[in-house]
């Protein structure tokens, strides 16, 4: 059950890690990424504490996140940004995508672990989830690197497409 309890405190630490973060970036549209994984991070810490407390758990919330973030980033258009501003983005994401790979990790132990069948639904799902979110801040992160080293000239030849 420690380990239970590890994962919980890692729940909580990435919620408490993501609200910093939308809090630093209030004034951009990373703030709303950074809500909605702060706030699934909160919905795992309560399923991973239900759990722990041998409570029988509901159906598992909408794992569709990497659908829900796509719509955020639609039409918001170029991102203009001071070169110490994408190195510090993309700090947060290199920080956040290691955090989210160490709970793929964990949870992907705990499902070789699982003893019955809800156990091993509640670890794919959160493997799962924490697979979208990977996805998301390496996408993000991909951009950001695109927009930093990316110049527009016939000359260079085929660029992968983004």
């Amino acid at each position: 059950m420690n380990d239970l309890k590890f994962a919980i405190d890692m729940e909580h630490d990435g919620e408490k890690y993501y609200r910093q973060q939308a809090e630093i970036n209030k004034s951009n549209s990373f703030f709303t990424v950074c809500i909605m994984m702060a706030e699934e991070e909160k919905v795992h810490a309560q399923i991973l504490t239900d759990m722990l407390n041998s409570e029988k758990l509901s159906k598992l919330p909408d794992a569709n996140t990497l659908a829900k973030t796509k719509s955020i980033f639609e039409g918001i258009g170029d991102i203009k940004s001071e070169a110490k501003s994408i190195a510090n983005q993309l700090d947060f994401y290199r920080f956040a995508s290691n955090m989210e790979q160490e709970s793929i990790d964990l949870y992907t132990k705990h499902l070789s672990d699982s003893v019955n069948q809800q156990e091993r639904d509640l670890f794919t799902y959160l493997i799962y989830q924490e697979k979208q979110h990977f996805e998301i801040l390496d996408e993000l992160a991909s951009l950001l690197r695109n927009a930093e080293e990316w110049v527009e000239s016939p000359e260079f030849g085929v660029r992968k497409e983004y």
